[in-house]
């Protein structure tokens, strides 16, 4: 199976995720989680830290990557390992390939014309949200 990862990046106040707008297929021109391929010779942590900082310039020491949960689509045979982190202080975005946009935390995400992902989007982020806020005492969800 092809290893890939998506990166949820929550600001402090856990109301907003940072989402790049697709420049290319699939999803173009379609808001998603930042992300991409796990390259041979790496670890799955080191890949997320990686794609992360080539596509924000968000590095290690502005946030702490926890590997949430995986998604496999055997048919496809890939398997999406989706990584989440609380940023732990404002930081400049550097955009690489996609445009960058911060994105309230609503019902909006379920609009398949403008988010990518078949509806996985709302779903990851309410996935880390319950967790966050029964599994660590976080109550901001």
């Amino acid at each position: 199976m092809r290893k890939l990862n998506l990166v949820v990046v929550f600001n402090n106040n856990l109301d907003k995720a940072l989402f790049c707008i697709r420049a290319k297929e699939p999803y173009k021109g379609l808001y998603n989680f930042v992300g991409g391929k796990v390259e041979n010779g790496e670890t799955n942590n080191e890949a997320a830290y990686r794609e992360l900082f080539e596509e924000t310039g968000i590095s290690h020491n502005d946030i702490e990557l926890e590997h949430f949960m995986d998604l496999n689509y055997f048919k496809y045979e890939n398997n999406l390992q989706v990584y989440y982190g609380i940023l732990k202080h404002d930081v400049h975005l550097v955009e690489e390939k996609n445009k960058l946009e911060w994105k309230t935390i609503n019902d909006e995400l379920l609009n398949n014309e403008k988010f990518a992902g078949n509806y996985n989007i709302p779903h990851i982020i309410r996935q880390i949200k319950v967790y966050l806020k029964n599994g660590t005492g976080i109550d901001k969800y």
